[in-house]
C-alpha cells in the first residue's frame, strides 16, 4: 500500500481521501481513479463465505482492456457482477505484492489517465512518454 500510495501521489494533481474507517481513495479533480472499496456480498472468500475488506477498485481505459487485464494468467485481477460493463478492475490488497512495483506504476498511471484532464494528461505524457 506505500508503493500504492508513493505511485498515485505522484500523478500530477492527484489527492487521497482516507474514509472514515481509514480506507483510501486517490483521486483528480475529484474522480477516483483508484480505491479502497468498502466490504460488499458480491467480493467474498471463496474458502470462508466472509465478504473480502481489502479489494481494491483501479479503473481502466475500457472494456477491452479489462479483459485483457483480466486474462492475465496469475489470477491477480479480477471483477464481479457489480462491476459488469464497469470499466474498473479489482484486486485484493494482499495480491499487491505479486506485482512488481513496474506493473503497479502502470496500472496507478493508466486509471490517472483515464480520470485527468485531457491538457493534463497529455502534458504528462509528453514528458515521460520515454517511461
Amino acid at each position: 500500500m506505500k508503493d500504492l500510495e508513493e505511485l498515485a501521489l505522484a500523478m500530477p494533481q492527484a489527492t487521497n481521501e482516507i474514509s472514515d474507517d481509514g480506507r483510501p481513495s486517490y483521486s483528480v479533480h475529484g474522480k477516483y481513479f483508484c480505491f479502497h472499496r468498502r466490504p460488499r456480498p458480491d467480493a467474498v472468500d471463496e474458502k470462508t463465505g466472509e465478504r473480502l475488506e481489502d479489494v481494491l477498485v483501479f479503473r481502466v481505459e475500457g472494456q477491452d482492456v479489462k479483459e485483457l487485464i483480466l486474462a492475465d494468467g496469475r489470477g491477480i485481477f479480477f471483477t464481479t457482477p457489480h462491476w459488469n460493463g464497469y470499466p474498473a478492475v479489482l484486486i485484493q490488497i494482499s495480491s499487491l505484492r505479486r506485482l512488481k512495483k513496474a506493473e503497479l506504476r502502470d496500472l496507478v498511471v493508466d486509471a490517472w489517465l483515464t480520470r485527468a484532464q485531457k491538457r493534463v494528461a497529455k502534458a504528462w505524457l509528453a514528458e515521460n512518454e520515454s517511461d
